[in-house]
């Protein structure tokens, strides 16, 4: 399960179906090593590279990646008169970021004398994935965020019968050979092939990125009486541990996916 999310142990609203209780405050902090090396780069500029970072995991929200201060270039940053106040953290300070002609304000944030129940963020900095225009994990492209390492996907092949219904009543795919996926904290999605889709699929201009299954195009699906656009989605070049998918389609919720019990 996810930690701070979807039920897990961190996360703010805990399922009713457990026989333990979290001890501790209603906001919690979790600092864990992230063995890997990650850098930080713009304008393909490395402004952080670090194999000492860790995650910190606070209640309900997703992680974040705090790196030794020396493994970010200090030549590059300069200060700001930004602060910021956490409960739980203590007083956070800000410096700029400065590559070349580009500045991004507030780039890199620190707690230099954090709560002492925090204490160990000291000499650790952070820096937004939004601030840097590529980050690498070891030598893998990063797909919106560092992924968190209690969270995953499964797939499964499965012979039972998934049908998909659109809006208008139209059975718009019907199959006995779909993927199920199943990823932490969501419902689980089947994957049809394309050749079970009796509907007509545009592609769209819309992609969205996962760091658990890669880059995804929409498409809009067409029945004789309805269209919806960005109806479905498919992963044509998947990351490795969700190969399984690539090429298949997904239908958003819009549709409704019936499946035959055994």
């Amino acid at each position: 399960m996810s930690l701070t999310r979807s039920g897990g142990p961190l996360s703010r609203n805990l399922p009713d179906t457990r026989t333990f209780t979290v001890e501790g405050p209603a906001h919690s902090l979790l600092l864990q090593p992230f063995h890997r090396r990650v850098r930080a780069l713009v304008d393909d500029v490395v402004v952080l590279d670090s194999v000492g970072g860790s995650l910190l995991f606070e209640t309900g929200l997703g992680p974040q990646l705090y790196v030794p201060e020396a493994d970010v270039r200090a030549d590059l940053l300069s200060p700001s008169d930004t602060s910021t106040h956490c409960p739980f953290k203590g007083d956070a300070t800000y410096r700029h970021l400065t590559v070349g002609d580009r500045t991004i304000p507030d780039a890199v944030w620190a707690y230099p004398d954090p709560k002492p129940d925090a204490s160990w963020l000291a000499g650790l900095v952070a820096l937004p994935m939004s601030a840097a225009d590529r980050w690498l994990d070891e030598d893998a492209e990063v797909l919106g965020h560092l992924p968190d390492p209690y969270h995953r996907v499964d797939l499964r092949p499965t012979s039972r019968r998934v049908t998909v219904t659109a809006p208008d009543g139209h059975v718009v795919a019907s199959t006995t050979s779909s993927v199920l996926l199943d990823e932490t904290g969501l419902g689980v999605r089947f994957y049809l092939s394309p050749d079970d889709v009796h509907a007509e699929l545009e592609r769209t201009d819309t992609t969205t990125v996962c760091p658990y299954k890669g880059t995804s195009t929409y498409w809009t699906v067409r029945t004789p009486t309805t269209t919806v656009v960005d109806g479905a989605w498919s992963y044509q070049a998947p990351i490795d541990e969700s190969r399984g998918i690539a090429g298949r389609v997904c239908f958003s919720d819009e549709f409704t996916v019936t499946v035959d019990e055994p």
